[in-house]
Formats: C-alpha cells, sequence, structure tokens
C-alpha cells in the first residue's frame, strides 16, 4: 500500500507539498515521475518543478539522490522498511496537461505530482487531498470534481479529500479539480439499458446557460452511445476552466479536462442553431468524449504499456486524432444539434485547412504521426509549408474511407464499423484495452472494404503522399462543390505594429521568400511609404496592375535590409459544399 498526501496549504505561492509513506520492497528504492502525460505527445520534464526531495532516516530528513533527470534514489533504505518521503511541487500552468494552483483553483494531474515508486506501480493507492480551511472562506462555492469517487473529512484546519483507492500508476488518468464551480448532471443509457451517470463542471467567470449546455452536452453524448451500444466507464466527468481565449482539452479514462474561451459557452440569447463559437465548444466535448473509446480503449498498441518516461513514437495518430476530428462534428449532426448545411460548412473550413496546408504532399500522414513528438508539438513558422497535420488530413482520410465503405456495402456498413470492431475486441479482453496496429487495422477494415481497395488507398495516402481525392469523392455523393483561388499577398502573412509589419509566416513559394525575406523581419517602409497592412494591400494591387517591383525596407534583428519583391501570384483554393449527401448523411 501506498499513502500520498497533497497538501496545499502553499497554495498562495503556486507550492504544493506531497508526502508518501510507504514499505520498501528492495534496498535503495527508487522513484521516478513521467516525462509527458498520455494525450500530449511532448517530452514536457515535469520533474523541473519538483524542489528538495527528502525521506526520513532514524527521524533525520535526508536527501535523495538524482539518478537521472526523473528519478531519485532513497539510497540509505532497506528492504522491508518504512518509508516517508517529501518534496514540493511548483504549480502554475493553466494548462490541462499539468498542474496550476492558486487562491482560487486547486488543479492537477497526478502525472505531473504524483512520484512512482519503481516496481510498486500496480500497488494500491490511497491518495489523500488536503486544503486549507482559509481556501473555502476565499471561495464559498468550492466544488471536487474527479473521475474518481471520493469521501471527505473535515478539521478546524483543513478539509481532506480521501479519493477510492487505486493502483498508483492508475491515478494518472483522473485529474482533479477543486474551485469555485458550476455544476450539472444527467444520464445516459446504453443499449443493454444501463443508465450511465454524468457530471459536468464549470469553473472561471462566465454567463453560461447551464440549461442549455445540459441538454446539448447530454444529446451528443446519448448519440454516441446510440451508435457505439455501451461505454468503456460507469460514469463520466467533464470539467471545463473558462478563460478570455485559452483553448484545448486532454482525454482521460472517465472524465476529460478542457479549457474555453468564456465566449464560446452559451448564454440565454444564444440562437437554436449553435453559433460558430459554441459549436466549435460542442466538437471540444464531443471530441474529448470520443476518446474515452478511442484512445483510452482502443489505442496505439505501443502506447498499451508506456510508463511515460521515453517517447512512444507510432505511426497511428492519423487514425485516433485524425477519426475523432472527423466524428467530433459529424455526431454534432447526428445529435440534432446541427443540419447538414451547417455540418457541410464545417466540413469545408476542415478541408479548406488541408488546401493551406502546402507541406501536405512533402510528409505522408503515418510519417506525420510518427513525427509528432517533434513537429506538431513543436511547431515553428515553417510547419505548414514542411508537414501534415495528422488530425486534419486523417480526419479527411476518415471521410473517404467512410465514403468508400458506404460505396462499396451499398450503404450497408460505414466508418463506425470499423471503430465498433475494435471496441468490442478491447470489452472482450482482460484489461479492456486493445493494442492497434496497421497490421489489424487492414485485418478490420477489410473485413467492410475489399482488401485489394484499402491496400491501394493505404499504399497512396497513408503512407504514401498521393493528393487526396477529395472533391471527387464528395460529388460522387452528389455534393456540390464551389471552387474560388484565394489569393495570398506576396505569400506573407504579417502583423501591424507600432513599429511596422512583423512577418509571422511565408510559403516557401511566395515572392516575399523568393526575395529573401525572413520571418520576424519587421517591415518599415513599402516603395517609401511606412508600412501598414493597407499600404501593403495598395502596393499589391497595383503590382498586380503594372507587373512592377516593390522596394522594401525591413529591420532583421536592428539591422536595416532592402529588398526588392517580384509580381508574384500565389493563391490557395478555398471550396464550399452544399446539397446532397443523402446516402451518407441521412
Amino acid at each position: 500500500m501506498l499513502n500520498y498526501l497533497v497538501d496545499f496549504r502553499r497554495h498562495h505561492t503556486h507550492l504544493v507539498d506531497i508526502t508518501i509513506h510507504f514499505t520498501a520492497n528492495k534496498d535503495a528504492p527508487t522513484l521516478w515521475l513521467p516525462t509527458w502525460i498520455a494525450g500530449s505527445y511532448l517530452i514536457r520534464e515535469f520533474s523541473k518543478n519538483i524542489t528538495l526531495v527528502q525521506y526520513l532516516k532514524n527521524n533525520e530528513p535526508l536527501d535523495a539522490i538524482k539518478l537521472s533527470k526523473n528519478t531519485y534514489e532513497l539510497t540509505q533504505i532497506k528492504a522491508g522498511e518504512s518509508v516517508s518521503v517529501h518534496y514540493e511541487v511548483y504549480c502554475h500552468d493553466l494548462s490541462i496537461r499539468t498542474a496550476f494552483v492558486d487562491n482560487t483553483r486547486l488543479f492537477g494531474n497526478f502525472s505531473s505530482l504524483l512520484l512512482m515508486v519503481e516496481s510498486q506501480e500496480q500497488a494500491e493507492a490511497n491518495i489523500t487531498l488536503s486544503v486549507p480551511q482559509a481556501f473555502f472562506q476565499n471561495n464559498p462555492n468550492t466544488l471536487f470534481a474527479c473521475g474518481l469517487k471520493h469521501t471527505m473529512t473535515q478539521t478546524q484546519l483543513s478539509t481532506q479529500y480521501h479519493l477510492e483507492t487505486i493502483a498508483a500508476f492508475e491515478s494518472y488518468d483522473y485529474p482533479f479539480e477543486i474551485s469555485t464551480q458550476v455544476m450539472f448532471d444527467f444520464e445516459v443509457i446504453d443499449r443493454h439499458g444501463q443508465v450511465l451517470p454524468h457530471r459536468f463542471f464549470i469553473t472561471g467567470k462566465h454567463q453560461a446557460d447551464l440549461k442549455r449546455l445540459k441538454t446539448d452536452v447530454q444529446k451528443i453524448c446519448q448519440a454516441y452511445l446510440d451508435e457505439l451500444g455501451e461505454a468503456p466507464f460507469d460514469d463520466y466527468t467533464f470539467m471545463t476552466m473558462v478563460t478570455g481565449n485559452d483553448y484545448g482539452g486532454l482525454e482521460h479514462i472517465n472524465s476529460t479536462a478542457l479549457i474555453s474561451p468564456r465566449n464560446d459557452l452559451p448564454t440565454i440569447l444564444e440562437p437554436s442553431a449553435p453559433s460558430d463559437d459554441y459549436q466549435r465548444y460542442l466538437s471540444l466535448c464531443s471530441h474529448e468524449y470520443f476518446h474515452a473509446w478511442w484512445v483510452k480503449t482502443v489505442r496505439p498498441d505501443v502506447m498499451m504499456d508506456s510508463t511515460l518516461q521515453t517517447e512512444a513514437p507510432t505511426p497511428l495518430l492519423w487514425v485516433f486524432e485524425g477519426f475523432t476530428s472527423y466524428v467530433d462534428e459529424f455526431m454534432l449532426l447526428r445529435a440534432g444539434l446541427i443540419d447538414k448545411s451547417t455540418y457541410l460548412k464545417a466540413l469545408a473550413t476542415q478541408i479548406n485547412r488541408y488546401y493551406k496546408m502546402e507541406g501536405r504532399d512533402l510528409q505522408s500522414v503515418a510519417e506525420s504521426s510518427f513525427d509528432a513528438w517533434i513537429k506538431l508539438y513543436r511547431a515553428d513558422e515553417n510547419y505548414t509549408n514542411q508537414g501534415a497535420s495528422y488530425y486534419n488530413k486523417g480526419a479527411l482520410i476518415a471521410l473517404l474511407l467512410d465514403l468508400k465503405i458506404i460505396q462499396y456495402s451499398d450503404g450497408k456498413h460505414r466508418l463506425f464499423d470499423i471503430i465498433k470492431v475494435f471496441c468490442q475486441k478491447a470489452f472482450d479482453s482482460q484489461n479492456k484495452r486493445f493494442g492497434m496496429t496497421h497490421e489489424n487495422l487492414a485485418e478490420v477494415v477489410s473485413q467492410f472494404l475489399q482488401a485489394s481497395v484499402w491496400q491501394e488507398f493505404f499504399d497512396n495516402h497513408v503512407i504514401g503522399r498521393t493528393p487526396l481525392p477529395i472533391e471527387q469523392m464528395l460529388s460522387e455523393f452528389s455534393v456540390k462543390i464551389d471552387t474560388k483561388e484565394n489569393p495570398v499577398t506576396w505569400g506573407m502573412t504579417a502583423e501591424e505594429m507600432a513599429s511596422g509589419l512583423k512577418i509571422k509566416h511565408l510559403s516557401r513559394m511566395g515572392s516575399a521568400s523568393q526575395a529573401g525575406l525572413s520571418v520576424n523581419d519587421i517591415i518599415i517602409a513599402i516603395d517609401g511609404i511606412k508600412a501598414t497592412q493597407k499600404v501593403l494591400q495598395i502596393a499589391s494591387n497595383q503590382q498586380a496592375q503594372h507587373k512592377n517591383s516593390i522596394i522594401i525596407h525591413a529591420f532583421r534583428r536592428d539591422e536595416l535590409m532592402v529588398f526588392e519583391v517580384a509580381q508574384g501570384s500565389l493563391c490557395h483554393r478555398q471550396i464550399s459544399l452544399s446539397g446532397g449527401a443523402d446516402r451518407w448523411l441521412s
């Protein structure tokens, strides 16, 4: 048994004090912390926030010996001895991936808080969160949100939340939120008639219409159960932090932690058809909810037993994030929250994003998946020039695969049938999980699509770089496609500042890039006139008529440079969709 005490007495300084009590099962036991969190594929070095790991020996504090960036040795401890370890963690990351603690909010993922004891990762763990009463005095409407059940005890000094006993390593999949929150609950029903309770928490300042939000989210969740039949959880918890403009979500085994702009939540003035902002929030809820099946239950094979200490590259993220990015919006249609025209508009946005990725034909979606650790999560100004997004391109591959299966089976099957086969494999397994490979994916797809057709599709569009036949496939489903070419001035985007135009992105084929301009250059003059967005547009329009070159003065760092930008045309393809699609969207 491992006993963890997570003490928030120093919350006002963003510090958490953690004590671990356990019995060593070997001499000089070692403790370790993950370097990344499941669902977010970047080494984040959580141990950088840990300070002074100490343990008691004969009631004397001793410093743990650091063996590596995230591993600590208790050198003087012998097997069979009881151990008490203490350390502090600095928690000031507002994202949903680590932990944030201040005088209004206590949020955390245990993957950035709780050290594991090597070889005792599957030992039962008792976790207690201790919150000083002063926190509640400052936050009178405090609620506790977590996917784990809990009990509470109170003293004059603190309130303690005792989480249900769980294998120590499994605690990493249960984030918690302690803050002033509003909450509602609802139920959905699976195909067996089992009632699945859901809870929805929101923290941060907002004016959300909770009745509207409850109705809509319940419809989404029920639509998933209607489609997939059963869930890999007995209950589910949504947690949302609202801010001015942050956005993101992270999936967990029976919960999700979301962060959203407050304007994305519906107010009492929200129209019956969701606004674009509210639709984005509903899609986020849908996306992370589906991950309970499609990442937490069915997952890439290399992530079946990952200890979260070293990278786990996989060519399969296009399946998990791509399928999910296709399904999330589709389920809003299935739930009756948006109509067909609204769905086609959202799909067109996804397609147009693909056309703007100029590197889409330079990197396969399988390679994009494998490179997530070094590219997507470290995207720079050149990312769209050299790569593809396994979210975006993967979603469009999912679309094409869905349409192909509908065609091949004359409407009897579709993409969801592949998903259900894999989920059933997981439900039938001993640990209720299943590891996907490209090989077993081919076996399942071949149940619904001729094997040779799938192999050609796979070779061309998954491991190959053949352009996706999106418009051709949609036209075969009677979708009307309107196309136009949007010119991009000099292949450049720039931010207007007091000092001039700061270049944010350059297409490698654009005339600005060809002239030698670079990202972060600050254009101060265009043909001798102070640079502004308006001046740039006027100069570009005149250049298109007269085919002349334009002289640009720009600072690179603190050095003034002069460039001659030739007339050139660079356009992004943009489409809109309407009509048809009855076989697909009905």
